[in-house]
């Protein structure tokens, strides 16, 4: 994948899991929960663009922080 998309999608991830109000350790805690092998380091790598995310990840994330695909995917990263 694009490391440029891979940036955006992860600087949308941060931007989303912030205005849920919840931390990384967190975030990845309901992850785990949810079946999802993850830590809060992979959730750190995931919003600088370091590691790609895998499509069940991208739709639990989406479930979590109940959000939209389009606010994952979107080009507008403005706060």
């Amino acid at each position: 994948m694009n490391s440029a998309i891979e940036k955006r999608i992860g600087n949308n991830i941060r931007r989303l899991r912030k205005n849920a109000g919840i931390t990384q350790e967190q975030l990845a805690a309901r992850m785990q929960i949810n079946g999802c092998d993850i830590t809060r380091s992979m959730i750190a790598k995931i919003e600088v663009g370091q590691r790609h995310i895998y499509p069940d990840e991208i739709m639990l994330i989406k479930k979590i922080l109940n959000v939209e695909y389009s606010d994952i995917f979107s080009s507008n990263t403005l706060p």
